[in-house]
């Protein structure tokens, strides 16, 4: 991968495992964007954007990505802050399918990619993007034991409720890659490095990405 070139990294991570700090502290690292699920799922909600509005901002712009940011004030103080566009629950959109979900992530997803450097975690990015020039993509897992410790110190919460949450949302995500990717995402084939972070910190596991980058 090229970084003097227009990039794309995905990450994907398992609950626990500290893989979405790693792509913070890698992102600022690099000086890009950094993009997940939840701002996603939040553009998606504050601003309507279903599959019909975005092919509609499409029609008006190749670049409909960079036309959108402008649009809405979006600049690199979003990527870096995506708690200020979290929505309440009651914000997101009644009608939108899971069908229609994916759908739609899949354009921004798209969009994304085509306009800038980035780095992009979780969801299916690792399938969307597998055909776009420049991209690295990156798995970050950790052994059970790791899972349960980080989830436990971070949300304050006994053994059996953090073994609860990691099963619910393996079982969770899994199914929707295996849905809408016809793979797994542990398949090590979707990636170009696999990461094992256990008996690392996050920084190391930024450096050593780094070094991978070369």
């Amino acid at each position: 991968m090229n970084t003097n070139e227009k990039f794309i990294i995905t990450i994907n991570r398992e609950l626990g495992s500290g893989g979405r700090t790693v792509g913070e502290k890698l992102a600022a690292k690099l000086g890009v964007p950094f993009y997940d699920k939840a701002l996603v799922e939040s553009l998606m909600a504050k601003y309507k954007l279903t599959v019909d509005e975005i092919e509609r901002l499409k029609g008006r712009s190749h670049g409909w990505w960079a036309d959108f940011k402008r649009m809405i004030s979006f600049g690199d103080d979003l990527a870096n802050s995506p708690k200020y566009y979290q929505v309440s629950m009651g914000d997101e959109p009644t009608l939108l399918t899971t069908d229609e979900l994916f759908r739609a992530e899949t354009e921004i997803l798209k969009g994304i990619a085509h306009d800038e450097s980035c780095i992009i975690a979780g969801r299916t990015a690792f399938y969307v993007l597998k055909d776009q020039p420049n991209c690295l993509n990156i798995l970050i897992q950790a052994s059970m034991e790791h899972r349960l410790a980080r989830i436990m110190r971070k949300q304050g919460i006994s053994r059996e409720e953090a073994e609860e949450i990691i099963n619910n949302v393996d079982q969770m995500r899994e199914n929707y890659v295996s849905k809408y990717t016809g793979t797994t995402r542990y398949d090590t084939r979707n990636y170009d490095l696999v990461v094992t972070i256990d008996g690392k910190t996050e920084d190391e596991v930024v450096d050593l990405i780094l070094k991978f980058i070369g």
